[in-house]
């Protein structure tokens, strides 16, 4: 299936372009220029739900079609979740190019079905370098064969299309396995290692809190000026762990 984008581009902040109801962005690579770009949302948002990050788009900016694109990043509010800003990549169609594609389990292990066990799935997307001809938006990991509790489908055993090579993964990596269910004495022992460890925790903060009573107790009181310094140092750990929302690059 062909995705296609319009973009128009953009000489206005960011910030103005999303109050105006419309997706600020850029688009660079391939040896051009980067270039500022306004996007339809519920256009952009439709084709990405769809494409994902790893299907080529073509692009077309002011009405001229400028080629193929990836989508390389996209940002979002971090309290609603709606897109701010994305980042499209252009792509040379005569160079191999690397991407991040997700793997597809289908199927039902027999394991798991006859045993009760459960599928534990260590990899779920993989690195690929190949022609962008030859790029693929997944890869179907077939499930089936996990017989037992002992099998494992391996980097090695994904079944890859022509031309396709996985990147920084080593063949014997286990990519999905089946594990059997937990007995209700493993399920207990757990239960129990939890509650030893909230009450270790409980244990030391309240130890931690009469030491520092005793100290406040025995040690000296310290001037007004230096009381003073401890606050202030108190104040910027606290300011240190809020957490800052980055504004997205107009």
């Amino acid at each position: 299936m062909n995705y296609k984008l319009s973009a128009l581009s953009r000489k206005v902040k960011g910030e103005q372009t999303r109050e105006e109801g419309k997706l600020p962005g850029v688009v660079y690579g391939a040896g051009s220029k980067t270039e500022s770009i306004i996007l339809e949302y519920k256009d952009f948002d439709k084709v990405f739900q769809e494409a994902g990050a790893s299907t080529l788009i073509d692009l077309s900016l002011d009405s001229k079609e400028i080629g193929k694109v990836l989508v390389q990043e996209v940002q979002y509010n971090p309290v609603n979740d709606r897109i701010l800003h994305v980042d499209l990549r252009r792509i040379d169609m005569n160079k191999p190019l690397t991407a991040m594609v997700e793997l597809n389990f289908i199927g039902e292990s027999p394991a798991v079905k006859a045993e009760g066990g459960t599928l534990v799935r260590t990899i779920q997307k993989v690195e690929v370098k190949c022609l962008p001809k030859d790029l693929v938006n997944k890869i179907d990991v077939d499930v089936n064969v996990l017989k037992t509790f002992k099998d494992a489908v391996k980097v090695k055993d994904l079944n890859l299309p022509a031309g396709v090579t996985v990147m920084g993964l080593n063949d014997e990596d286990v990519v999905v396995t089946a594990t059997p269910a937990l007995t209700e004495d493993q399920i207990k022992a757990m239960e129990e290692a939890g509650k030893q460890a909230d009450l270790s925790k409980i244990e030391m903060s309240g130890k931690k809190k009469e030491e520092e009573a005793v100290e406040g107790e025995e040690g000296a009181a310290p001037a007004a000026g230096e009381k003073k310094s401890e606050e202030k140092k108190e104040e910027k750990k606290e300011s240190k762990k809020q957490t800052v929302y980055k504004k997205p690059p107009d």
